[in-house]
């Protein structure tokens, strides 16, 4: 006698595990995308660029900044932990280095001042995750990635990215940004507390920018990971099949090419810009 079951003879397809950041570069540029994640032997690349240095290190004092105790959390040990993480890479010259360190060590100085170090956080470079989709009883996504701070305010949480960008961030960013309203959903999950503010602090202004997310407005960043994320499977299907990569992966040369760490691999981000100096995207000091 045979053995009854159930066989509809469809498999259904493997979650998709993204990170904002392989979605961002997916949409601003499949070919970047694809020379990023899917090429081997690696493209070559450009050498380190300033703003990149210069973020990484602020970065790395807040973290260590944050992850004492309040009380310890004082403007001069900030500025201290600029000096302790700071790299020169990617700068025109010793007084450019010079110059930018000591503004780093104001900023983050300014920021304790400004924005006081009391808060009660419950993640540094937290690895979140959470599986999403648009349809909630059969999500398509692991969306999971690293959020610079989230801490605790009452009993709901805060997603906390830091900027060191040329411009500051307006709230109208905060809410546009794929990256916070996708951290906001994975903290939710791994922290098992609810999560719809979202903060961009820029730290060479002081400013915060803010968003506070609705249950629709996740949902619609979450609807737009999913079609990025079906788009760069599906393509990168199609290239393991044999497929074109050219076509497959477009290049999309805007302004940017003139500062992607790839552009020595890609003849259309050559033409698209002249190349940027690696310490141009630097937030001038005064």
């Amino acid at each position: 006698m045979e053995q009854l079951g159930f066989d509809f003879g469809v498999e259904p397809r493997p979650l998709i595990k993204v990170t904002p950041a392989r979605l961002s570069i997916y949409d601003d540029c499949p070919r970047r995308y694809r020379m990023t994640y899917l090429d081997r032997p690696a493209p070559m690349r450009t050498g380190p660029w300033a703003h990149n240095t210069l973020g990484a290190v602020v970065h790395n004092a807040m973290r260590e900044l944050f992850g004492l105790p309040s009380g310890e959390r004082t403007p001069e040990r900030a500025a201290k932990l600029v000096s302790r993480h700071w790299r020169g890479a990617g700068f025109a010259d010793a007084v450019q280095v010079a110059r930018y360190a000591e503004a780093a060590r104001r900023w983050v100085a300014d920021y304790v001042e400004e924005h006081g170090a009391d808060a009660d956080v419950v993640g540094l470079e937290r690895w979140v995750s959470a599986t999403v989709g648009s349809d909630p009883a059969s999500p398509s996504l692991i969306v999971e990635g690293r959020a610079d701070r989230i801490d605790r305010r009452d009993a709901e949480l805060v997603v906390v990215d830091y900027k060191t960008g040329r411009r500051a961030p307006e709230d109208s960013d905060a809410r546009r940004s794929q990256a916070l309203a996708l951290y906001a959903v994975a903290a939710g999950r791994t922290l098992r507390a609810p999560c719809s503010r979202v903060e961009l602090h820029h730290l060479p202004s002081g400013t915060v920018a803010v968003a506070e997310h609705t249950g629709e407005s996740l949902s619609e960043h979450v609807r737009r990971a999913e079609e990025t994320a079906t788009a760069s499977r599906t393509a990168t299907d199609r290239l393991t099949e044999g497929g074109d990569p050219d076509q497959l992966f477009p290049a999309r040369p805007a302004p940017r090419c003139a500062w992607c760490e790839l552009r020595p691999s890609c003849p259309d981000g050559r033409q698209a810009a002249p190349a940027a100096r690696p310490w141009d995207l630097l937030v001038p000091t005064t």
